[in-house]
């Protein structure tokens, strides 16, 4: 019911964002006469603000045509390597010939589409060989495709390091730190010749008991049953997963929203000022970024709740009790694979400790192949995209990836702005 009000309303508003759209076109053409006037310009500004937060957003395009390499622009073709159900396998092929680490990055399902790693993958293209998850919209994924749970997500990276072949590194950004680490640690388990050299966690939940936040507490003071009855919903007729039980991404962006309402309310009163003002640099800035953050996609109803119950309610990969179709996941069993963990100390969605937690939970990975790396004054989302994403903490990953090919890893803080260090043996 609650996707149908929400579907009946979106088409509801559909001849008023016409209206607005069209309006604000005619007060906007070169030849109105009064398009300079004051109220020309905050009816516009009105008309367009209006549609930006009534409209539904599309997939993003990546947008990653070219990278610097070696002083010279070089193009870059995107690829689908491998298809699943619920994930297309992306590789952006470089043309130009370098042998460069293979890194397999693992994009969050947790809402956004993995265009949201967009200066992610940006920053590691000059020096690596970068193939990226880009999981689907689970509302556009048919009934006949079967379900896709926690262990399946498990299961696709273990594949698509089978796929990639050996010496294929992996890199997971919040969400997926935790079916990384499991992934790896039963291939380690399993003596996989195919398991990864190092693998980069960032921001991820391993133990959310450590410096809780407000998703964490959400998840601690209800009930299973609760997020069951209350934020999962039936995809209607109009789309191919009719009938498919989702976690809607209109629900998580609400999630999202309420979390910082006030600064989006600030943000789109900025937007209007600079849309009357004539600021158009800084209005283009704003609709780039909420493309992208307005952009939402469905996940699946098991995946949410085994998540949910799993990683924020048992704690059970930190309790060593966390199990992958019937096999304990034991990071334990990680000897070979070196771990670097990556934080940033303003994180308001993956406390400062919940990712460093896997360092103690490989404890029979030699102090020398683990490093903890913290990122001062950085959100959540600077740890993985901005500028010091770019300046300081992509150059610790991109050593800690060269350095673990053998020996001990090693990493230099760039101008010594962010913090590492080597956790003690165990």
């Amino acid at each position: 019911m609650l996707y149908h009000m929400r579907e009946i309303a979106h088409a509801g508003l559909a001849p008023a964002r016409a209206a607005a759209d069209l309006t604000s076109r005619m007060l906007r053409h070169p030849d109105n006469p009064w398009r300079e006037t004051a109220a020309a310009r905050w009816l516009s500004a009105s008309c367009e603000l209006f549609d930006n937060v009534t409209r539904r957003y599309d997939k993003p395009e990546w947008g990653l045509h070219s990278t610097l390499i070696d002083g010279a622009q070089v193009p870059v073709n995107l690829e689908v390597v491998q298809r699943e159900p619920f994930c297309d396998l992306l590789h952006f092929r470089r043309g130009a010939v370098r042998d460069d680490p293979r890194l397999l990055v693992v994009a969050p399902m947790s809402g956004h589409y993995a265009t949201l790693l967009r200066d992610t993958v940006r920053a590691l293209l000059p020096n690596h060989d970068v193939y990226v998850t880009d999981w689907l919209d689970a509302a556009m994924v048919p009934l006949v495709d079967g379900g896709f749970d926690l262990d399946d997500y498990i299961d696709y990276v273990i594949g698509f390091l089978h796929t990639l072949g050996p010496d294929t590194h992996v890199l997971a950004v919040c969400q997926p730190a935790v079916p990384v680490l499991a992934a790896v640690s039963v291939m380690a388990a399993r003596k996989d010749p195919l398991a990864p050299p190092s693998m980069t966690l960032i921001g991820g939940p391993i133990d959310t008991r450590v410096s809780p936040t407000v998703p964490n507490d959400l998840a601690m003071n209800h009930p299973l049953e609760w997020f069951e009855s209350n934020l999962l919903a039936t995809v209607p007729a109009t789309f191919p997963g009719f009938g498919r039980r989702v976690y809607p991404g209109f629900m998580q962006l609400s999630g999202f929203i309420s979390m910082n309402i006030q600064r989006h309310v600030d943000a789109h009163q900025d937007f209007f000022n600079h849309l009357v003002q004539g600021d158009g640099d800084s209005a283009q800035h704003h609709r780039d970024f909420y493309r992208e953050y307005l952009a939402v996609m469905d996940t699946s109803a098991e995946f949410y709740l085994q998540t949910i119950s799993t990683v924020f309610q048992e704690h059970a990969l930190p309790r060593g009790v966390m199990h992958h179709r019937g096999e304990l996941v034991d990071p334990g069993a990680i000897e070979h694979t070196a771990l670097l963990t990556i934080e940033g100390g303003k994180d308001d969605i993956s406390g400062p400790g919940q990712t460093e937690a896997a360092q103690g939970l490989c404890c029979n990975l030699p102090a020398a192949r683990k490093l903890h790396y913290v990122q001062p004054e950085v959100g959540h989302y600077g740890t993985f995209s901005g500028r010091r994403w770019r300046e300081l903490i992509v150059p610790v990953i991109g050593e800690f990836i060269r350095a673990s090919a053998g020996g001990p890893v090693s990493a230099k803080a760039p101008a010594s702005r962010g913090r590492k260090k080597r956790p003690s043996p165990p």
